[in-house]
């Protein structure tokens, strides 16, 4: 984390393209071998301060109670990660503030960016798909509008095999699962609702920072992040299928 928080320093500083990969070694004590060793590209190496603020909030989002909701669940780990004191200091969140707004005139940056941000909707897929093999359905999980698109997917999926004769223990070619439902549309559903959180906190954070992050009683980023998700709760997400 050392050679990410020397490398953003600079880049704040004085420019990704005034910062080669030996300045980022120099400031974090290092040759300029062993930065290779870990970065292919020295805007890769603040790639991993990106990954911590939203490791802490799919983390959060899994350590949830086990009978809280969804949304719930997400609108909390925001505010419990998304705000100074939360894993960072005051300062460091200034400089995450600094650190994105590059993003938006830096394409290379942006690049490392988007990347943390698809990372993040597989980890909350994945963290969504164990929350729903606790035994709530993500209908009673959510109450919103997904989660009955997903039991109904999972409903008419166990129709259809059942029609044809695949009603099994996991049929050929199927992923398989309870009554030999082939979970794909399932975990699609799923990994939708986890890619349109994280775009729902990914634009309240690049609108924060659009600002300084520092105006007197302007709304945060977790202000904003659990504003965005709260509209996910009566999304019409059953009109996305419709033909």
């Amino acid at each position: 984390m050392e050679i990410a928080r020397a490398a953003a320093g600079l880049f704040v500083r004085q420019g990704l393209k005034a910062t080669r990969a030996e300045d980022i070694a120099q400031a974090a004590g290092i040759a300029p071998r062993t930065f290779y060793r870990y970065f292919a590209a020295k805007e890769e190496a603040v790639a991993p301060l990106y990954e911590a603020g939203a490791r802490r909030w799919v983390e959060a989002v899994r350590a949830a109670p086990p009978g809280a909701s969804v949304p719930q669940a997400l609108e909390d780990a925001v505010r419990s990660t998304l705000r100074p004191g939360a894993g960072a200091t005051t300062d460091s969140w200034a400089g995450v503030c600094a650190l994105i707004r590059l993003t938006r005139s830096t394409p290379s940056l942006r690049r490392v960016w988007a990347e943390v941000c698809q990372t993040s909707e597989r980890a909350l897929g994945e963290v969504l798909a164990a929350r729903a093999r606790t035994g709530t359905t993500i209908a009673t999980a959510t109450g919103t509008a997904i989660g009955t698109a997903i039991d109904n997917d999972a409903e008419r999926i166990v129709r259809a095999a059942r029609a044809d004769g695949r009603g099994g223990a996991g049929g050929a070619g199927g992923t398989g699962g309870a009554d030999g439902v082939d979970s794909a549309v399932v975990d699609a559903r799923l990994r939708f609702a986890a890619a349109v959180a994280v775009a729902a906190v990914r634009a309240a954070v690049e609108g924060w920072a659009a600002g300084d992050g520092t105006g007197e009683g302007l709304p945060g980023p977790a202000e904003l992040a659990v504003a965005n998700l709260a509209t996910l709760r009566d999304f019409p997400w059953d009109a996305l299928t419709e033909p």
